[in-house]
């Protein structure tokens, strides 16, 4: 992550060269400082050396497509980075797809550079607002459920064999809200509102799609609920017991 002396650090991953620089220039008139990829291969060349704070992801790419470049990206050590994917159509299964694949949102083409740059900021936002409890200062701390621990200071979420299991940004604020208030019932309203903030535009599908990635993470069933219950016609609620790990 930046510091606040510094400006966020944007990569542009698309194969059009008159889009790359054309964002390029309009969002480092606005303080951005941008590095500019033409594929997945020069991106992860770009994060070798680079520290980028978002990635801005076309989705329709020759070779390897957005999809599998955010998958990649999930399952490396970059897996928190936050991932705005640009998609050409606007089919909901496209939307779907990439937020299962770990995208924090996603942009429809053809779209305005000021809808681009309000989108990176929220994203941004989003990322960066946690709770007091999770500050900087705050010692480390680890939380257990089930056979489960989460690291509070390093993000990791570890299983009962002490492995680390990939989250992406949004599946890790959402794991933390639901630890945050177990035991109670939290509508969609409510979780959008906490995870994502309202400032972006997300399809009424999003948080259920996001609760889903979660339980395939923890080896959790819809109708057989270990740790996230759904209910009916309120929303879901996080039924096991959650406790300081000693």
């Amino acid at each position: 992550m930046t510091t606040p002396d510094l400006p966020d650090h944007i990569a542009i991953v698309d194969d059009d060269r008159e889009i790359r620089e054309l964002l390029a220039t309009y969002l480092r008139k606005h303080g951005f400082k941008v590095s500019l990829a033409a594929d997945g291969r020069q991106l992860h060349a770009l994060l070798e050396h680079d520290a980028i704070d978002l990635v801005v992801l076309d989705l329709m790419m020759p070779g390897e497509d957005g999809l599998a470049v955010c998958r990649t990206l999930r399952a490396g050590r970059h897996q928190g980075l936050p991932i705005l994917m640009l998609t050409a159509r606007d089919e909901e299964a496209d939307r779907i797809l990439g937020l299962e694949m770990g995208a924090d949102d996603y942009l429809t083409k053809p779209f305005a550079a000021r809808e681009l740059m309000a989108r990176i900021r929220s994203v941004l936002r989003r990322t960066r607002m946690l709770p007091p409890n999770l500050r900087v200062s705050e010692p480390a701390s680890v939380i257990r459920f089930g056979d489960w621990r989460l690291d509070t200071t390093a993000r990791h979420l570890l299983d009962a064999e002490g492995t680390m299991v990939a989250l992406s940004g949004a599946e890790y604020r959402l794991l933390r809200v639901l630890l945050d208030h177990p035991q109670r019932v939290l509508n969609r309203d409510q979780l959008l509102n906490l995870t994502q903030g309202r400032g972006v535009d997300l399809f009424d599908r999003s948080i259920d799609l996001l609760v889903s990635r979660l339980r395939q993470r923890l080896g959790d069933g819809a109708r057989e609920a270990r740790y996230i219950k759904t209910v009916r016609n309120e929303g879901y609620v996080f039924c096991a017991a959650v406790e300081p790990a000693p």
